[in-house]
C-alpha cells in the first residue's frame, strides 16, 4: 500500500519534469522523498546505481531522468541520445527489479510513435511504422524502456507503467537556443528580439506543422495519479488532446512577450513531423485529464523566465 510516508525515489529531480513532480508530491503531503544530483550519482554507471538502490531501498521509483534536446541536438549527438538514455533507464529498471521495487513510473515522449502515424496517435500505433529520423535515437531508447516496463509487468506482476507525454513546457525548461525545444526557444527569441528594438524573429520551417503542448505541472499531476492508482494497462499517452499550428503558436508567444517586429520563416530548414497529436482517451478514461490552458501556461512560463533570466542565460547544456 502507498502512503504519504512511502519511500519515493525521483530520478532526475533537478530537471523541468523532475522538479515539477517533486513539487506535486510535496503539495500532496508525501514526506519521504529521496533524490541525488548527477554529481552525487551517475545514473549511467551501473555499479553506482545498483549500490544506491541496495543502500536506500526505495519503495517507489519515478524515472524522469533523461538526456533531452531539440532537433538540432538530436541530429548532432545521436550516439549520446541513444546510449545515455539506454544506460540511465536500464540501470534504474534493473536495479528496481533486483530490489523488488513494486511500483515504477517510466516517463518517455510522444516521439516513440511513427512519423506518419494516424492522428490522433493511439498507444497501439507503437512500432507500426518508421520513426521521425531527426530524433530516432532518443525514440529507440525510450521504446526500449517502454518494452522493459511491459516485460516486468508481464513476468513479475509489478506495477510498472509508462507515461508518454506530448511536448512539454513550463518552469525550469531549457531555454538554450542550441538545445531547446520549439516553445521555450520561441519564448527566448521573441523576448530577446523585443529587448533589441523589436527586431525580426527568424524561425525554422514553414510554420504549418501541428503540435500539442502540455504544461509540466499537468504531467506531474498525471504522475501522482499513476502513483496513487493501479492503472489497467502498461502504456498511456499524456497530453491535452488538442494541437496548434506552429505559426499560431508563434503569434501567441509574440503577443505574450509584447514583440512587435516581423516573423520570418526559414523554409529551407526542416519542419519535422507534420502533425503529432496524442489520443489521450485511454488516460482520460482512467480518471485523469489536463487542466492548464495553453495561453495561461505560456504566460506563467514567461513570467518565470523573466524572474530567472540571469540564471537562464548562464546555462550551457
Amino acid at each position: 500500500m502507498i502512503s504519504l510516508e512511502s519511500k519515493i525515489y525521483v530520478a532526475g529531480h533537478r530537471g523541468m519534469v523532475g522538479s515539477a513532480i517533486v513539487r506535486a508530491l510535496k503539495n500532496k503531503g508525501y514526506s519521504n522523498l529521496i533524490f541525488k544530483s548527477s554529481s552525487e550519482l551517475d545514473l549511467r554507471n551501473q555499479n553506482e546505481v545498483f549500490g544506491f538502490f541496495e543502500s536506500n531501498k526505495p519503495e517507489i521509483v519515478i524515472d524522469s531522468a533523461a538526456r533531452v534536446g531539440g532537433i538540432l541536438a538530436n541530429a548532432e549527438f545521436p550516439y549520446q541520445f541513444l546510449m545515455e538514455n539506454l544506460q540511465i533507464q536500464n540501470n534504474l529498471i534493473d536495479s528496481s527489479v533486483k530490489n523488488q521495487v513494486k511500483k515504477f513510473i517510466f516517463l518517455g515522449s510522444s516521439c516513440i510513435y511513427p512519423k506518419f502515424a494516424p492522428q490522433p496517435i493511439q498507444e497501439d500505433y507503437l512500432l507500426s511504422g518508421k520513426l521521425e529520423p531527426t530524433n530516432d535515437a532518443y525514440a529507440i531508447a525510450k521504446i526500449a524502456g517502454v518494452r522493459a516496463c511491459s516485460a516486468v509487468r508481464q513476468q513479475f506482476g509489478y506495477d510498472y507503467v509508462s507515461l508518454m507525454p506530448t511536448n512539454l513546457y513550463g518552469p525550469f525548461d531549457n531555454f538554450d537556443l542550441m538545445t531547446s525545444h520549439v516553445l521555450p526557444a520561441m519564448i527566448r527569441k521573441f523576448h530577446e528580439a523585443s529587448e533589441s528594438g523589436h527586431s525580426d524573429v527568424i524561425l525554422w520551417g514553414t510554420g504549418t506543422p501541428m503540435r500539442e503542448f502540455l504544461h509540466v505541472d499537468d504531467l506531474a499531476a498525471a504522475v501522482v495519479f499513476a502513483l496513487e492508482n493501479r492503472l489497467d494497462a502498461d502504456l498511456y499517452n499524456v497530453g491535452t488532446g488538442t494541437d496548434i499550428a506552429i505559426k499560431d503558436l508563434a503569434l501567441m508567444i509574440q503577443k505574450i512577450t509584447g514583440h512587435m517586429g516581423r516573423i520570418i520563416w526559414e523554409t529551407s530548414k526542416p519542419d519535422g513531423t507534420p502533425r503529432k497529436l496524442l489520443d489521450v482517451s485511454k488516460m482520460n478514461n482512467q480518471g485523469w485529464e489536463a487542466k492548464i490552458p495553453l495561453e495561461d501556461g505560456i504566460s506563467s512560463t514567461y513570467e518565470w523566465f523573466l524572474k530567472n533570466i540571469k540564471n537562464i542565460k548562464e546555462v550551457k547544456i
